[in-house]
């Protein structure tokens, strides 16, 4: 627990918070916002991810099945974003990564939901799902909201697929940083996802992520206003990659840094396409990975 400081966006000098969606924009005609650096216009034609140039929201609304330092009593104000940049055949939102479910949504409109959340439905944070390759309109909706009296956290919550030039734009705007950590193994990130780099730049994600933020940190009522919150979906036979994230979180990050060890994975989208992971977890596997989490003195979300 710590005393509760203001959200960084709201010490951003206006000229700085101007500069960064200046740079932001140039990637929706030549887009490099992730490791893909697809390069295309995106007002034109869609790379990797499929999004076009304005925001695509599926919905909005305060969300009780968050982690608990988020949601606290009025749950966390979570905006779900279309599209990703990845290819998880196991997805359980493949109608909004895959299927592109939602609409277009300008910058103004994306601030007002912002300001909804804070102002109508009382949320502790504001929650960007899926949020990478729509990081120009949020930016620009940011700068926007804050002009209305926005003052709530901003949470980054993503599948750790990112760049780090990407993340310097982000730099004391984003208070929370949420990103899955899937994979250590290349082979199974590429068959499963379809980004075979996908070991190597979580890594470097983490390592900037922790350097802007650090551990979590909470307020009298427990509810987290900075830090980094780590999420691995334990998979079915992968217990050995299990101990390797978890290895890596416990070496080389904050040692007040979250994790969430999440036992929840059921075969879904294609996922029966895989004779290995048509099967939930079992209690064994996960009981095996949260006693090495407990020794290695991992703080877990539990």
């Amino acid at each position: 627990m710590s005393s509760k400081m203001a959200p960084g966006y709201l010490n951003l000098p206006d000229s700085e918070l101007e500069e960064r969606i200046r740079k932001a924009r140039t990637h929706l005609t030549d887009c490099r916002l992730c490791p893909h650096e697809c390069g295309v216009n995106r007002k034109k034609e869609a790379g990797f991810c499929r999004a076009p140039d304005q925001a695509v929201v599926s919905s909005y609304g305060p969300h009780f099945g968050e982690e608990p330092v988020l949601v606290g009593r009025n749950g966390s104000g979570t905006i779900f974003f279309a599209y990703c940049n990845m290819r998880c055949v196991f997805c359980q939102n493949c109608e909004l990564s895959f299927g592109g479910e939602g609409e277009v949504v300008p910058e103004g409109e994306l601030a007002d939901i912002m300001l909804t959340l804070q102002e109508d439905y009382r949320c502790h944070n504001i929650n960007l799902v899926t949020p990478t390759h729509f990081v120009p309109s949020i930016l620009a909706a940011l700068a926007l909201a804050r002009e209305k009296g926005l003052k709530l956290p901003l949470v980054y919550n993503c599948g750790g697929y990112e760049k780090k030039e990407t993340l310097l734009l982000l730099d004391r705007v984003v208070d929370i940083y949420m990103p899955d950590f899937k994979y250590t193994m290349q082979e199974r990130a590429e068959k499963y996802s379809g980004v075979r780099d996908y070991p190597e730049k979580v890594r470097e994600t983490l390592r900037e992520m922790d350097r802007q933020v650090g551990g979590v940190q909470t307020d009298s009522a427990g509810i987290a206003w900075r830090g980094l919150i780590i999420r691995h979906l334990m998979m079915p036979g992968g217990t050995g990659d299990t101990r390797e994230v978890l290895k890596f979180i416990s070496e080389e990050l904050s040692p007040d840094c979250m994790v969430n060890l999440m036992e929840q994975y059921y075969p879904a989208h294609r996922a029966f396409e895989y004779r290995e992971l048509s099967r939930k977890l079992t209690p064994e596997e996960y009981r095996e990975s949260l006693n090495y989490a407990r020794e290695l003195g991992l703080r877990l979300v539990l």
